[in-house]
Parts: structure tokens; C-alpha cells; sequence
């Protein structure tokens, strides 16, 4: 049996106050604790250098604030400057998931986790869901619970307008958490799995 392969998860996120930036970092935690190398890249100033690596990683994990019911401005200009790919399809078969932030718990966040899907599947890419049961939604659960905001398609966040960074929730912080650790586990399962076949 071959031994698994260390996969590469790539974090492409944009943070317009720095709230989205802590949930990232939170994920890339979440995934190296789960045996992934990790990168980080802020899409609102992305090197050439930052494009290559997620080309290379095995899966790309996307982050956005949610502004008026969708991705931010600089994420969406990060996602059209995606199409080199697209045309392409140089992220085909890559795995790809997503986590986002707003001021309201429901915030539209959906909006904004199903836009990263799209993306994803224009890409060709195979989508990760949160894989946790809603949190805090019976007499007995409570607000430290994980996904405690109930999102299903991947982590979503709530922080006070008025908040700054340091205050985002600890347990967005650790729903994001899982989500890196579940996409990393993931890809190595796809990454062993290719270098068993092209073996």
C-alpha cells in the first residue's frame, strides 16, 4: 500500500477589515493540522509568483467578506482574472471549498458560498462541503457550538459591524478550523489516490 501524499491546500481569500483574514487563518491552521502544506494568498494583491501556487495546490479554499449578497469587489476581480484558467482549465479536478463573513448572522451569506460554488464548477473543480450538522439550533445547543450559523455549502461567519478583527467569534473561528482540516483530509485522499494511478 502506498503511504499518503502530503497534499497542497491553497488559501485564496480577500478581508476588507481584517475579519475574513482571522477565518483564514483559521483555516490554514485547521488544514496543516491535518498534515496539508499551506499557503495563503490575498487575491487583492496576487504575484505572479501567488497565481503559480494555485496552480500547483491540490485544492483552493476561497474567502470573501459577504458585501450586499455576494463576494467582495476585489474578490470578484480576482475570480474574473481566474478565467486564464478557466480557458484553460488548468484548476480542473482540483478540490475547492469556501468561507465568508457579514455584520447580520444570515447576512446573505449564502449568496456568497453559492457564487464560490459556480466558480468552482466553471473551473471544473470538485466542491467541499462543511460537513457539519447545524450547531446551536435546539434548547440544548449553544452559540460555542460549531456551525453555529447553520451553513451547510462551507464556514460562515458573523461579526459585529462595529467589531473589530480580535472579536470575531470563536466559534466561526473553529467551524473554520474544521473546514480546513475537512478539506485537507480530503485532499489527500484525491492527491494519494492520483499518484497511485500514475504509478
Amino acid at each position: 500500500m502506498s503511504s499518503p501524499v502530503q497534499p497542497r491546500v491553497a488559501i485564496a481569500f480577500h478581508s476588507g477589515y481584517g475579519h475574513t483574514a482571522v477565518l483564514a487563518e483559521a483555516v490554514a491552521r485547521g488544514a496543516a493540522s491535518a498534515g496539508a502544506d499551506v499557503v495563503s494568498v490575498p487575491v487583492d494583491a496576487i504575484t505572479d509568483e501567488q497565481w503559480a501556487q494555485l496552480d500547483a495546490a491540490d485544492a483552493i479554499i476561497f474567502g470573501s467578506p459577504t458585501y450586499m449578497g455576494t463576494a467582495s469587489a476585489a474578490f470578484h476581480t480576482f475570480a474574473q482574472a481566474s478565467t486564464k484558467r478557466w480557458y484553460t482549465q488548468d484548476w480542473a479536478g482540483k478540490l475547492a471549498a469556501g468561507f465568508t463573513n457579514s455584520g447580520a448572522k444570515a447576512g446573505d451569506k449564502s449568496s456568497t458560498l453559492d457564487y464560490f460554488v459556480t466558480m468552482a464548477a466553471q473551473h471544473a473543480m470538485h466542491w467541499v462541503s462543511l460537513g457539519l450538522q447545524p450547531g446551536w439550533a435546539s434548547t440544548t445547543g449553544s452559540e460555542m457550538d460549531l456551525n453555529r450559523l447553520g451553513y451547510f455549502a462551507g464556514a460562515a461567519a458573523q461579526s459585529p459591524v462595529d467589531a473589530g478583527a480580535e472579536d470575531v467569534h470563536k466559534s466561526d473561528i473553529a467551524t473554520a478550523e474544521h473546514l480546513g482540516a475537512r478539506v485537507a483530509r480530503e485532499a489527500a485522499v484525491f492527491a494519494t489516490g492520483r499518484a497511485a494511478l500514475a504509478a
